[in-house]
């Protein structure tokens, strides 16, 4: 164990001995047998009303030939997925104890999703969460930084594995960091009437693709993806947000359940202008919380943008098309008020794996002020003329036992998601 605050060779050796360890998730699944009333709550906590998720007649005239659930429920921190193992084994308990970084800042700065299955209602999830990947790498604002790569796999009891979730850490020295101040110029405006009538026309503008197959023939490189627009981004979106998302890993619960996790986790709770102690999750919805954090003012969550591209690539992708893979990293804070205009180019159009026509997609959530908050790529799986239907992609090392399916991500990790 290194010395609090700081980063050492041992430090990250015995991090990295943890790789591939199974443990528990810190929290139940927010859905235990999500059906479309799931699914349709989660589509519109991020502004999404494709009735190919919730609406059973719709579904049946689809090559999936009922409801599937959106992408973004289909992992994602405890939406899902009930631990396929629920206690550190007894021979790894002691490796992991405690956090080998204790002391060192975590930022949470990346998402990267794999998809292999659709996800029908009511079906029972199983997941196995691993630590996946530790890498040194350089730092813009800290000396040294360590890249903490955990994973998720999901899979249907007694079905197919349907998806994979890698979440990225950065852990970076607190006073070195502070050295280096990101984020000091904000501007936070008012908008005038014109901008909003900007934005309005934007979302009449916007179009689902739909049933219309977009044949993998008629994409040619180059190709721009949107439009969409996500914002200006209010408290009350926060608040949908959560009514689909629930609270996150944190277990953020009301009254004498809240003072319960106030006993379970009290380092999370600060007191307010009142002495009430409250979480520090509040940051995202009040602005004192916020500035008290370092922030100008609240701000959004980085998976919110996740979702967002997400909606991006299947409005455009249509139905019968397949989302296979999508990264993102969170480079900005997206404050309240802001305004995200999302946008794609296909960069390649090729046959993937099994001969499986694909293009890839560069993504970006750029914001009013002409920042780009949260780039992106994605792979999506088209329907062919020449090649037929979409096949489903296969998972990592061709398993559908989780087990087998993370220790083949953790293999082959550099390989699988080398951007961020």
């Amino acid at each position: 164990m290194s010395e609090a605050g700081t980063i050492t060779d041992e430090a990250v050796a015995r991090l990295r001995a943890r790789i591939g360890v199974a443990e528990p998730h810190p929290q139940p699944a927010h859905y235990l047998r999500p059906g479309t009333d799931a699914f349709r709550h989660v589509a519109v906590a991020y502004g999404d009303d494709n009735p190919l998720w919730c609406d059973p007649s719709y579904g049946a005239g689809t090559r999936w030939g009922g409801p599937i659930a959106p992408p973004p429920l289909v992992g994602g921190d405890t939406l899902i997925g009930e631990d396929e193992i629920t206690a550190v084994p007894p021979d790894k308990a002691e490796l992991m104890k405690g956090d080998p970084l204790r002391g060192v800042h975590a930022f949470y700065s990346a998402s990267a999703r794999e998809w292999w299955a659709p996800l029908t209602p009511d079906a029972r999830v199983l997941r196995r969460n691993a630590l996946v990947a530790v890498l040194d790498k350089p730092s813009e604002f800290a000396e040294r930084a360590v890249h903490e790569w955990t994973g998720q796999a999901f899979r249907v009891e007694d079905g197919p594995a349907v998806s994979a979730q890698y979440r990225l850490m950065i852990r970076t020295e607190r006073t070195k960091a502070r050295e280096r101040k990101k984020y000091d110029a904000v501007e936070i405006r008012p908008y005038t009437d014109d901008e909003i009538a900007a934005i309005d026309a934007q979302y009449a503008a916007e179009t689902r693709r739909g049933g219309e197959p977009r044949w993998w023939e008629d994409v040619a490189e180059g190709d721009v993806v949107g439009p969409m627009v996500k914002g200006p981004l209010t408290v009350t979106d926060m608040v949908c947000w959560h009514v689909g998302m629930g609270m996150g890993l944190y277990g953020v619960q009301p009254l004498r359940l809240g003072w319960r996790n106030r006993t379970r986790i009290p380092r999370f709770f600060h007191r307010d202008d009142l002495n009430i102690p409250d979480v520090m999750q509040r940051v995202h919805w009040d602005p004192e919380f916020a500035r008290r954090s370092g922030n100008p003012t609240t701000f959004d969550y980085g998976r919110m943008r996740e979702t967002w591209l997400i909606h991006l690539c299947t409005d455009w992708m249509g139905d019968d098309a397949w989302l296979w893979r999508l990264d993102c990293e969170f480079r900005r804070f997206n404050y309240v008020g802001d305004t995200q205009w999302l946008r794609g180019t296909v960069v390649r159009r090729y046959l993937a794996e099994g001969g499986r026509p694909a293009v890839d997609l560069d993504l970006t959530a750029t914001s009013q002020r002409g920042e780009v908050t949260t780039p992106g790529h994605a792979t999506v799986l088209l329907p062919s003329r020449e090649h037929g239907a979409v096949r489903l992609p296969d998972p990592p090392g061709g398993a559908h036992e989780l087990a087998s399916v993370l220790e083949a991500i953790s293999e082959g990790f550099d390989e699988r998601v080398p951007r961020p």
